[in-house]
Protein backbone atom coordinates (compact mmCIF):
# COMPACT_ATOMS: atom_id res chain seq x y z
CA UNK A 1 0.00 0.00 0.00
CA UNK A 2 2.78 2.41 0.95
CA UNK A 3 4.57 1.63 -2.30
CA UNK A 4 1.42 2.44 -4.27
CA UNK A 5 0.97 5.79 -2.50
CA UNK A 6 4.62 6.64 -3.03
CA UNK A 7 4.34 5.84 -6.74
CA UNK A 8 1.29 8.09 -7.12
CA UNK A 9 3.04 10.96 -5.31
CA UNK A 10 6.11 10.54 -7.51
CA UNK A 11 3.99 10.54 -10.69
CA UNK A 12 2.26 13.75 -9.63
CA UNK A 13 5.59 15.35 -8.77
CA UNK A 14 7.21 14.67 -12.14
CA UNK A 15 4.12 15.25 -14.33
CA UNK A 16 4.80 18.97 -14.95
CA UNK A 17 8.29 18.09 -16.17
CA UNK A 18 7.11 15.69 -18.83
CA UNK A 19 6.98 16.77 -22.46
CA UNK A 20 3.76 18.43 -23.52
CA UNK A 21 3.62 19.54 -27.13
CA UNK A 22 1.46 22.58 -27.71
CA UNK A 23 0.05 22.87 -31.22
CA UNK A 24 -2.11 25.73 -32.41
CA UNK A 25 -3.45 27.22 -35.62
CA UNK A 26 -2.01 30.62 -36.38
CA UNK A 27 -2.44 33.37 -38.95
CA UNK A 28 0.15 35.79 -40.28
CA UNK A 29 0.41 38.24 -43.14
CA UNK A 30 2.45 38.08 -46.37
CA UNK A 31 1.80 41.31 -48.21
CA UNK A 32 -1.96 41.50 -48.69
CA UNK A 33 -2.43 37.76 -48.25
CA UNK A 34 -3.45 36.06 -45.01
CA UNK A 35 -1.44 32.90 -44.42
CA UNK A 36 -2.72 30.14 -42.14
CA UNK A 37 -0.13 27.98 -40.44
CA UNK A 38 0.38 25.73 -37.45
CA UNK A 39 2.84 26.37 -34.61
CA UNK A 40 4.14 23.58 -32.38
CA UNK A 41 6.51 23.57 -29.40
CA UNK A 42 7.13 21.69 -26.17
CA UNK A 43 6.08 23.87 -23.22
CA UNK A 44 8.20 21.78 -20.85
CA UNK A 45 11.37 23.03 -22.57
CA UNK A 46 12.72 26.19 -20.97
CA UNK A 47 14.50 29.01 -22.73
CA UNK A 48 14.79 29.82 -26.40
CA UNK A 49 15.43 27.14 -28.98
CA UNK A 50 15.98 26.82 -32.76
CA UNK A 51 12.98 27.51 -34.97
CA UNK A 52 12.22 25.27 -37.94
CA UNK A 53 9.90 25.93 -40.87
CA UNK A 54 8.03 22.98 -42.38
CA UNK A 55 6.97 23.50 -46.00
CA UNK A 56 4.11 21.35 -47.24
CA UNK A 57 3.69 19.11 -50.29
CA UNK A 58 1.88 20.36 -53.37
CA UNK A 59 -1.42 19.40 -51.72
CA UNK A 60 -1.04 22.46 -49.50
CA UNK A 61 -0.89 23.04 -45.75
CA UNK A 62 -2.44 19.87 -44.37
CA UNK A 63 -2.39 17.39 -41.49
CA UNK A 64 0.81 15.79 -42.74
CA UNK A 65 2.79 19.04 -42.44
CA UNK A 66 1.34 19.57 -38.98
CA UNK A 67 2.34 16.07 -37.95
CA UNK A 68 5.95 16.78 -38.90
CA UNK A 69 5.82 20.06 -36.95
CA UNK A 70 4.63 18.14 -33.89
CA UNK A 71 7.47 15.63 -34.32
CA UNK A 72 10.00 18.46 -34.43
CA UNK A 73 8.44 19.97 -31.30
CA UNK A 74 8.87 16.62 -29.54
CA UNK A 75 12.57 16.88 -30.39
CA UNK A 76 12.78 20.21 -28.56
CA UNK A 77 12.41 22.65 -31.47
CA UNK A 78 9.69 25.18 -32.19
CA UNK A 79 8.23 24.41 -35.60
CA UNK A 80 5.92 26.30 -37.92
CA UNK A 81 4.06 24.36 -40.61
CA UNK A 82 3.81 27.16 -43.15
CA UNK A 83 1.21 28.11 -45.72
CA UNK A 84 2.66 28.83 -49.17
CA UNK A 85 -0.66 29.11 -51.03
CA UNK A 86 -2.50 31.63 -48.85
CA UNK A 87 -5.63 31.36 -46.68
CA UNK A 88 -4.73 27.75 -45.86
CA UNK A 89 -5.74 26.71 -49.37
CA UNK A 90 -5.41 22.99 -50.17
CA UNK A 91 -5.93 20.85 -53.26
CA UNK A 92 -7.88 17.60 -53.55
CA UNK A 93 -6.80 16.81 -57.12
CA UNK A 94 -3.36 16.79 -58.82
CA UNK A 95 -4.54 19.31 -61.42
CA UNK A 96 -5.26 21.93 -58.77
CA UNK A 97 -2.20 20.99 -56.74
CA UNK A 98 -0.04 21.46 -59.83
CA UNK A 99 -1.56 24.88 -60.54
CA UNK A 100 -1.07 26.07 -56.97
CA UNK A 101 2.52 24.83 -56.79
CA UNK A 102 3.48 26.16 -60.22
CA UNK A 103 2.11 29.62 -59.43
CA UNK A 104 4.50 29.85 -56.47
CA UNK A 105 7.51 28.16 -58.05
CA UNK A 106 7.39 30.38 -61.13
CA UNK A 107 7.30 33.58 -59.11
CA UNK A 108 10.37 33.77 -56.88
CA UNK A 109 9.20 37.08 -55.41
CA UNK A 110 6.00 35.49 -54.13
CA UNK A 111 7.90 32.46 -52.86
CA UNK A 112 10.41 34.56 -50.96
CA UNK A 113 7.76 36.93 -49.59
CA UNK A 114 5.67 34.09 -48.22
CA UNK A 115 8.63 32.14 -46.90
CA UNK A 116 10.10 35.20 -45.20
CA UNK A 117 6.74 36.12 -43.70
CA UNK A 118 6.54 32.67 -42.14
CA UNK A 119 10.09 32.95 -40.85
CA UNK A 120 9.41 36.38 -39.36
CA UNK A 121 6.34 35.04 -37.59
CA UNK A 122 8.23 32.02 -36.28
CA UNK A 123 11.09 34.15 -34.98
CA UNK A 124 8.70 36.52 -33.22
CA UNK A 125 7.60 33.68 -30.94
CA UNK A 126 9.05 33.94 -27.44
CA UNK A 127 10.32 30.34 -27.52
CA UNK A 128 12.53 30.88 -30.60
CA UNK A 129 16.12 32.03 -30.91
CA UNK A 130 15.96 34.01 -34.19
CA UNK A 131 19.66 33.37 -34.79
CA UNK A 132 18.97 29.63 -35.12
CA UNK A 133 16.74 28.74 -38.07
CA UNK A 134 16.32 25.80 -40.42
CA UNK A 135 13.69 24.68 -42.91
CA UNK A 136 12.51 21.30 -44.12
CA UNK A 137 10.21 20.60 -47.05
CA UNK A 138 8.39 17.77 -48.78
CA UNK A 139 7.99 17.42 -52.57
CA UNK A 140 6.95 20.96 -53.57
CA UNK A 141 8.17 22.07 -50.16
CA UNK A 142 11.53 20.47 -50.83
CA UNK A 143 11.98 22.63 -53.93
CA UNK A 144 10.97 25.69 -51.90
CA UNK A 145 13.58 25.19 -49.17
CA UNK A 146 16.25 24.41 -51.76
CA UNK A 147 15.31 27.58 -53.64
CA UNK A 148 15.59 29.61 -50.45
CA UNK A 149 19.00 28.15 -49.64
CA UNK A 150 20.28 28.76 -53.17
CA UNK A 151 19.05 32.36 -53.09
CA UNK A 152 21.19 33.05 -50.03
CA UNK A 153 18.55 32.97 -47.28
CA UNK A 154 20.05 33.39 -43.82
CA UNK A 155 19.35 29.85 -42.64
CA UNK A 156 21.58 27.42 -40.79
CA UNK A 157 20.37 24.54 -42.92
CA UNK A 158 17.62 23.08 -45.09
CA UNK A 159 16.41 19.53 -45.68
CA UNK A 160 14.55 18.45 -48.80
CA UNK A 161 12.55 15.21 -48.75
CA UNK A 162 11.73 13.90 -52.26
CA UNK A 163 11.79 17.46 -53.55
CA UNK A 164 11.93 18.52 -57.18
CA UNK A 165 15.38 19.47 -58.46
CA UNK A 166 14.24 21.08 -61.70
CA UNK A 167 13.44 24.76 -62.12
CA UNK A 168 15.47 25.90 -59.12
CA UNK A 169 16.83 29.47 -59.16
CA UNK A 170 20.50 30.16 -59.91
CA UNK A 171 22.82 29.76 -56.94
CA UNK A 172 23.74 32.98 -55.16
CA UNK A 173 27.37 33.61 -54.31
CA UNK A 174 26.23 34.17 -50.72
CA UNK A 175 24.79 30.74 -49.82
CA UNK A 176 25.18 30.16 -46.09
CA UNK A 177 22.79 27.27 -45.42
CA UNK A 178 24.02 23.71 -45.26
CA UNK A 179 21.88 21.40 -47.39
CA UNK A 180 20.64 17.84 -47.01
CA UNK A 181 18.71 16.19 -49.84
CA UNK A 182 16.82 12.94 -49.19
CA UNK A 183 15.86 11.55 -52.59
CA UNK A 184 14.04 8.44 -53.72
CA UNK A 185 16.35 6.34 -55.86
CA UNK A 186 13.33 5.06 -57.80
CA UNK A 187 11.51 8.39 -58.06
CA UNK A 188 10.46 8.83 -61.72
CA UNK A 189 9.89 12.56 -61.20
CA UNK A 190 13.55 13.22 -60.40
CA UNK A 191 15.65 12.45 -63.46
CA UNK A 192 19.31 11.42 -63.34
CA UNK A 193 20.23 14.44 -65.46
CA UNK A 194 18.58 16.75 -62.92
CA UNK A 195 20.50 15.12 -60.09
CA UNK A 196 23.79 15.46 -61.96
CA UNK A 197 23.17 19.13 -62.77
CA UNK A 198 22.08 19.87 -59.19
CA UNK A 199 25.20 18.27 -57.71
CA UNK A 200 27.51 19.99 -60.17
CA UNK A 201 25.94 23.40 -59.48
CA UNK A 202 26.27 22.94 -55.73
CA UNK A 203 29.86 21.76 -55.96
CA UNK A 204 30.93 24.62 -58.22
CA UNK A 205 29.30 27.10 -55.84
CA UNK A 206 31.07 25.51 -52.88
CA UNK A 207 27.83 24.76 -51.01
CA UNK A 208 28.10 22.40 -48.04
CA UNK A 209 25.60 19.72 -49.07
CA UNK A 210 24.87 16.01 -48.86
CA UNK A 211 22.73 14.12 -51.35
CA UNK A 212 21.33 10.74 -50.32
CA UNK A 213 19.53 8.33 -52.63
CA UNK A 214 17.33 5.75 -50.90
CA UNK A 215 17.24 2.65 -53.12
CA UNK A 216 13.79 1.50 -54.30
CA UNK A 217 12.13 4.57 -52.70
CA UNK A 218 9.63 6.28 -54.97
CA UNK A 219 8.10 9.75 -54.87
CA UNK A 220 6.49 10.79 -51.56
CA UNK A 221 8.28 7.94 -49.78
CA UNK A 222 7.87 9.65 -46.37
CA UNK A 223 4.08 9.99 -46.55
CA UNK A 224 1.90 7.11 -45.31
CA UNK A 225 -0.91 8.47 -47.51
CA UNK A 226 1.18 8.22 -50.68
CA UNK A 227 -0.19 4.82 -51.72
CA UNK A 228 -3.80 5.95 -51.45
CA UNK A 229 -3.09 9.09 -53.51
CA UNK A 230 -1.18 7.03 -56.05
CA UNK A 231 -4.00 4.53 -56.51
CA UNK A 232 -6.68 7.22 -56.62
CA UNK A 233 -4.98 9.36 -59.25
CA UNK A 234 -2.79 6.85 -61.09
CA UNK A 235 0.47 8.44 -59.89
CA UNK A 236 3.77 6.66 -59.08
CA UNK A 237 3.63 7.48 -55.37
CA UNK A 238 4.58 4.99 -52.69
CA UNK A 239 5.30 5.07 -48.98
CA UNK A 240 8.55 3.43 -47.93
CA UNK A 241 8.74 2.91 -44.17
CA UNK A 242 12.44 2.08 -44.18
CA UNK A 243 13.42 5.15 -46.20
CA UNK A 244 11.07 7.32 -44.14
CA UNK A 245 12.69 6.23 -40.88
CA UNK A 246 16.24 6.46 -42.22
CA UNK A 247 15.78 9.92 -43.74
CA UNK A 248 14.17 11.29 -40.57
CA UNK A 249 17.06 9.96 -38.51
CA UNK A 250 19.50 11.56 -40.94
CA UNK A 251 17.62 14.85 -40.60
CA UNK A 252 17.88 14.67 -36.81
CA UNK A 253 21.63 14.18 -37.05
CA UNK A 254 21.85 17.05 -39.53
CA UNK A 255 19.95 19.40 -37.21
CA UNK A 256 22.11 18.34 -34.28
CA UNK A 257 25.21 19.18 -36.28
CA UNK A 258 24.13 22.64 -37.43
CA UNK A 259 22.79 23.67 -34.02
CA UNK A 260 25.50 22.14 -31.82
Amino acid sequence: MLRTIAAVILAIAIAPLQAAVVGKEVSYQAGDTVMKGYLAYDDAVTGKRPGILVVHEWWGHNAYARKRADMLAEMGYTALAVDMYGDGKTADHPDNAGKFATAVRQDQDIMQTRFNAARHYLNSNETVDPELNAAIGYCFGGSVVLSMARSGADLDGVVSFHGSLGGLPPISDKVVAKVLVANGGADPFVKKDSIAIFKEDMEIAGVDFEFINYPDAKHSFTSPEANAYGEKFGLPLEYNAEADKASWQKMQEFLDSIFK
